[in-house]
């Protein structure tokens, strides 16, 4: 145990002078991506499967829909609840496949191709579960006050898994849009490999985005209780434009191009221009589909327009490098995209993807640069600001902390989470009451029971400062919509460059033959604890028990830029 600790102290050590003296540590890609796809893993809801790898979790929502006579079984629990909101599942779904489409060749090339369809297929059958007739749609399960009234793992819910669904009478054009979308993408995906069922897919997504235009409204109108947790703020038009993108992406029909084109003005889609995408704002996703449809010949008698939407795309870029002048996006003292203190990470792995796809679409379109006001862009420019992006997440940042849950060396434990932070089902069954969670696990000091592998938290605040506490949701919260956008910029760094997107037949339902990144989280002679050197805690596994030291000197104490040696 002496020499582990020895092992760590001087790794950790050294992660942090050459932090401090702006040098730079390699990142495992391969293994990053592994584990990001891993993650979804631990959030899947219904009966887990046999290839099921979180070996803490267990089925779970089994009774999701009977109530209301459908079958909602399935699906994926957005974050550190046992919820499933449906405009954030479907979100999660469109970027995970589009991740796929963009680079799963790389991913394929790393051994996790097979699992990244997986986890798409787990999404969309949820969809055609909760698409049960043209112009129906369940957007909920469960009203979100009903769920966070208990701290319970999700085996053992003891709450009212109510449902909630969208019709011509309640529309939700921006969730039966976003759905529209996550089964256009993925239809792509399995176009090849599972023809039969890509079809269906495709059908769901025709079907869905006719019922979002027709019937025109809010979701969180129809579905109030959604908008406490995730409230529509942009509307419904940048849902709408983004489904006909994904639709003439993946039929080819040149009505959804039109529909792209003559609704630009009119739906915002260049008008806005923004630095932000996520599963509420979709105008910058948008914009960089638009612009690849322009750089591969595609717009027809539309390039006008289309090429309007690339100046917005262009926007993204200069703002995400601060090349912009006005509306350059705020960063933290180690040089984080920073937008907000909640979750703030969502626009990083988001952003991160859009400028990957965005600069290798110009390099294969032979583009130059982006002409921001401030000076060009090349491609390689914005894509090693990605990696920049990509590698403080991993740990080379001020605190040499990974934000990604066992990454690196130093990375959250009490990750806001109720699965993760009471004892495995597997391990102990004995019934956790909705309150006793609360009362027992939810303030528990230490690291969590189970490891939430390739989890992406919250993350730091302005100034890079980050709080492993449980209770501290805005960082240590970890949803699915993190990871899915980063499962791609992930592949892409892995492979180091662009190889054949194309997706293999037969793919959707192979697994990868790597051991399972869980194996062991579970064994009751293995435990975690931490180490605490200058302020730093690092982690490290022991069959012994949790011990604490604690060291003075500090290797950034003496240097002048303390900004950049933030304390924990």
């Amino acid at each position: 145990i002496a020499m582990g600790l020895l092992v760590v102290l001087v790794l950790a050590a050294m992660a942090q002078v050459a932090y401090c003296a702006g040098g730079g540590t390699t990142q495992n890609y391969r293994e990053a991506l592994a584990k990001s796809i891993l993650f979804l893993e631990a959030q899947r809801s219904g009966v887990l499967p046999a290839s099921q790898r979180v070996g803490w979790r267990s089925n779970s929502g089994l009774q999701d829909g009977k109530a209301n006579g459908v079958d909602l079984t399935g699906g994926y629990y957005d974050a550190g609840d046992n919820v499933k909101f449906g405009l954030p599942m479907a979100f999660t779904v469109t970027m995970m496949s589009w991740s796929v489409l963009e680079y799963g060749g790389q991913m394929q090339a790393a051994g996790e191709l097979g699992n990244a369809l997986e986890a798409i297929k787990w999404g969309t059958d949820y969809f055609v579960k909760a698409h049960p007739e043209p112009s129906v749609l369940y957007g909920e399960v469960i009203h979100g006050d009903t769920d966070h009234f208990c701290w319970q793992r999700p085996e053992e819910m003891t709450t009212s898994r109510q449902a909630y669904r969208l019709d011509p009478q309640r529309p939700g054009s921006d969730l039966a849009g976003e759905t529209a979308a996550a089964m256009a993408a993925a239809s792509l995906v399995f176009r090849r490999s599972n023809p039969g069922y890509a079809n269906l897919l495709l059908q769901h997504s025709k079907q869905m985005f006719d019922f979002a235009d027709k019937f025109r409204g809010r979701y969180d109108a129809s579905i109030p209780v959604a908008r406490k947790y995730y409230q529509s703020v942009s509307g419904y038009s940048d849902e709408l434009l983004w489904a006909a993108a994904w639709l003439f992406q993946a039929t080819d029909d040149r009505r959804y191009l039109d529909y792209l084109a003559n609704n630009a003005d009119a739906m915002g889609g260049t008008g806005w221009s923004t630095a932000m995408f996520s599963w509420d704002i979709k105008y910058a996703g948008v914009q960089v589909l638009a612009a690849k449809i322009l750089l591969q010949g595609r717009a027809g008698a539309h390039a006008a327009v289309l090429q309007r939407y690339r100046q917005k795309a262009d926007f993204f870029v200069c703002a995400s490098l601060g090349k912009q002048g006005y509306g350059n996006v705020k960063r933290t003292p180690g040089g984080l995209l920073y937008h907000m203190q909640w979750n703030n990470l969502q626009y990083v792995t988001s952003g991160s993807f859009l400028l990957a796809a965005y600069s290798d679409s110009l390099a294969a379109a032979r583009q130059a640069a982006v002409w921001c006001p401030a000076g060009p862009a090349s491609p390689a420019q914005i894509m090693a600001f990605a990696k920049s992006q990509v590698d403080y997440i991993l740990g080379s940042n001020p605190r040499a902390t990974s934000y990604m849950v066992g990454y690196g060396f130093i990375y959250p434990l009490e990750a806001h989470h109720r699965g993760a932070s009471i004892v495995s089902f597997q391990s102990n069954p004995s019934f956790v009451a909705c309150k006793a969670g609360y009362a027992i696990w939810y303030p528990r000091k230490g690291s969590n029971p189970n490891l939430l592998d390739g989890a992406i938290v919250g993350g730091p605040d302005e100034n890079d400062n980050f709080v492993d506490d449980r209770n501290n949701y805005q960082q240590t919260e970890a949803p699915t919509y993190n990871n899915a956008p980063f499962m791609g910029v992930l592949a892409r760094l892995a492979a180091g460059g662009r190889l054949d997107r194309s997706i293999p037949d037969g793919l959707d339902n192979q697994t990868s033959v790597a051991p399972s990144l869980s194996a062991g989280n579970n064994l009751p002679n293995i435990m975690a604890f931490k180490i605490q050197f200058s302020n730093r805690v690092f982690v490290i596994f022991t069959a012994q028990s949790e011990r604490r030291l604690t060291l003075d000197s500090s290797p950034c104490a003496r240097r002048s830029r303390r900004s950049r040696c933030a304390r924990v």
